[in-house]
C-alpha cells in the first residue's frame, strides 16, 4: 500500500481515475501495483549502470620486471611476418619482436584502439530504432458535476526511419575507415620500430669505433703537446693536432647524445619506463625487394594500402551522409495515436500527425555543406594517392644511390685497412712517425664508420619502402574492404 500510494502521488497524471480510488481497497489494487512493479522492472532492465573508474595517480610504463611477463598474441599482428614469429623476450629481442612490442604496447596505439571502439559503438547508436514517444496530459475542472479530463499519445518519428538506413552504412563506413586507419597506425608503427632497431645496432657498433678514434687523436696531440714543450715541435703543427683531437672528442660525445636520444625515442615508442634497457639480438639488415616485385605491389597501391582503403570508407561514410542530407528534404514526419477524455466524461480516440511544411530551409544548408564536405574528402583521396607514388618513386630512386654509394665505399675498405696494418706494422717497428701511424688508423676507422651509417641508410630506406607500400591486406580487415567495394557505387 505505501508504495503504491507513493506511485500515484509521484504520477497523478499518468493514472486513470479510477486507479486513485484502489488506495481504499487494497485486493483491487494487488494487480495494478504488480504490473506498474512489472512495467518499472522493464523499463530499468536494459539501462546501463554508472560506476566511478578514477584516474591512475603514477606512472604506468612498462618497466622491466613487467617485461619478462609480458604476453603477446602472435595472431592479431597486423603483418604476415609477425603472426608467424614468435615472441620471446628471455633470449633478447630481434628486429620483428620490437616491432611486435611495439605494436602491443605503443601508447598511441591504444588510443587508436579507444578511437575505433568510439566508432563502433556510434554504428551500434545509428542502428537503433527510435522510441516512441509517449505524452500525458490532465486537466482538472473546477465546476461541479465535471469529471477530470485527459488525454493519452502514444508517437514515433517516421523521418528516423527513414534515415536509419543511411545513418546506419554511413556509421559503418566510418567503422571501416577507423579500423583501416588503425592499420595503417600499426604499420608505422612497425617501421619506427624497425628503424630505430637498427639505428640502436648501428649506435653500438660504431661508437666503440668512435672511441677509438678519439683515443688515437687524443694520443698524438698530447705526444705532440709534449714534443712542443721540449722545442722539437712548431705551434701550427700542435694547432692541427688539437683540431683532430677536438673534432673527433666532439664527434663520439655527438653519437652518445644521439644514443641516448634513440634509447629515450625506442622506450616511448615502446611504451616502457625510462629506465629499462632493451637486450637487442639478432643483425639489422632487411633484404632489398626486386624490381618486380615493386612494380606489382606499387601497381596495386590502392588495395593494399590502408590509409588510401581508409580514405575509400571515409569517401562513402559522406556519400551515405549525403544522402541522408538529400531524404532530410523530406517533410519532418511523425504519426501516433491518441486517446481522450473530455470534462463531460466522453471518451474519443483518434490519431495525430505532424509534418514540417518545407517552405524556407528544406534542409538546403545541409545537403550544401555535405556536398562539398564529399568533394573534399575526393580530392583528399586523389591526393594522398598521387603523393603515395611520388613517394616510392623518390625512395627507390634514392635507394638506388645509396645502394651504389654503398658499395663503392665497401670496395674502398679492403685497401685502407691494409694500409693501416702496414702503419701499425712499421709503428711497431719505429720505422714510422706517429702522426702518419695515427692518420693511417684514423682513415681505416673513419671508412668503417662512413660504411655503417650508409648501411644503416639503407636498412632504414627499405624499411621506409616496404611501409610506404604496405604488405597484403589480412583477413581481419577483408570485411572493411568487402563494404567498401559493395557501396562504393
Amino acid at each position: 500500500m505505501p508504495v503504491f500510494d507513493a506511485a500515484a502521488a509521484a504520477f497523478p497524471a499518468a493514472l486513470p481515475e479510477h486507479a486513485v480510488t484502489c488506495a481504499s481497497g487494497a485486493a483491487r489494487c494487488a494487480p495494478r501495483l504488480r504490473a506498474l512493479v512489472a512495467l518499472a522492472a522493464l523499463l530499468l532492465g536494459g539501462c546501463a549502470w554508472y560506476h566511478r573508474e578514477p584516474l591512475a595517480p603514477h606512472d604506468t610504463s612498462t618497466s622491466a620486471r613487467s617485461l619478462e611477463r609480458i604476453q603477446i598474441d602472435a595472431s592479431r599482428m597486423p603483418l604476415p611476418e609477425l603472426a608467424a614469429h614468435r615472441f620471446d623476450p628471455s633470449d633478447g629481442l630481434d628486429i620483428d619482436e620490437v616491432a611486435m612490442l611495439a605494436v602491443a604496447n605503443n601508447p598511441e596505439l591504444k588510443l587508436a584502439r579507444d578511437d575505433l571502439g568510439i566508432a563502433r559503438a556510434q554504428a551500434y547508436s545509428a542502428g537503433l530504432l527510435p522510441d516512441p514517444q509517449l505524452s500525458v496530459s490532465s486537466d482538472y475542472p473546477g465546476a461541479a458535476g465535471t469529471t477530470r479530463a485527459f488525454n493519452y499519445g502514444l508517437s514515433i518519428d517516421v523521418m528516423a526511419i527513414v534515415l536509419r538506413s543511411a545513418n546506419k552504412q554511413s556509421a559503418d563506413a566510418t567503422v571501416a575507415k577507423t579500423d583501416l586507419g588503425l592499420l595503417w597506425q600499426e604499420w608505422q608503427i612497425v617501421a619506427q620500430a624497425r628503424q630505430l632497431f637498427i639505428k640502436t645496432r648501428f649506435q653500438q657498433d660504431t661508437l666503440p669505433l668512435l672511441e677509438q678514434q678519439r683515443e688515437l687523436a687524443r694520443t698524438r696531440y698530447e705526444r705532440m703537446a709534449e714534443a712542443r714543450r721540449d722545442g722539437n715541435l712548431t705551434d701550427d703543427t700542435l694547432s692541427a693536432a688539437l683540431t683532430a683531437y677536438s673534432d673527433a672528442r666532439k664527434q663520439a660525445t655527438d653519437a652518445e647524445r644521439a644514443a641516448q636520444q634513440t634509447h629515450h625515442d625506442l622506450n616511448a615508442l615502446l611504451g616502457l619506463a625510462p629506465d629499462v634497457q632493451l637486450p637487442l639480438r639478432g643483425g639489422e639488415d632487411i633484404a632489398p625487394l626486386s624490381e618486380p616485385t615493386l612494380d606489382g605491389a606499387l601497381a596495386s597501391l590502392a588495395q593494399r594500402r590502408p590509409d588510401l582503403i581508409a580514405l575509400q570508407a571515409g569517401y562513402e561514410a559522406q556519400e551515405q551522409k549525403y544522402r541522408a542530407a538529400i531524404l532530410s528534404q523530406f517533410p519532418s514526419l511523425s504519426v501516433g495515436f491518441v486517446r481522450a477524455r473530455d470534462t463531460s466524461n466522453i471518451y474519443t480516440s483518434g490519431f495525430q500527425i505532424n509534418l514540417s511544411l518545407p517552405i524556407f530551409n528544406r534542409n538546403q544548408g545541409n545537403v550544401a555543406i555535405e556536398k562539398a564536405t564529399r568533394q573534399r574528402l575526393r580530392d583528399e583521396y586523389q591526393t594522398r594517392l598521387n603523393q603515395a607514388y611520388a613517394d616510392v618513386a623518390q625512395m627507390r630512386a634514392d635507394l638506388a644511390i645509396l645502394t651504389r654509394q654503398w658499395q663503392q665505399t665497401e670496395s674502398a675498405l679492403p685497401d685502407v685497412d691494409l694500409a693501416a696494418q702496414h702503419a701499425a706494422a712499421a709503428y711497431a717497428e719505429h720505422n714510422l712517425a706517429l702522426g702518419a701511424y695515427t692518420d693511417a688508423q684514423s682513415a681505416a676507422l673513419a671508412k668503417r664508420v662512413d660504411i655503417a651509417t650508409l648501411r644503416e641508410s639503407l636498412a632504414e630506406q627499405r624499411v621506409g619502402l616496404q611501409a610506404l607500400l604496405g604488405s597484403t591486406i589480412p583477413d581481419a580487415f577483408t570485411s572493411a574492404q568487402t563494404f567498401i567495394d559493395t557501396h562504393a557505387k
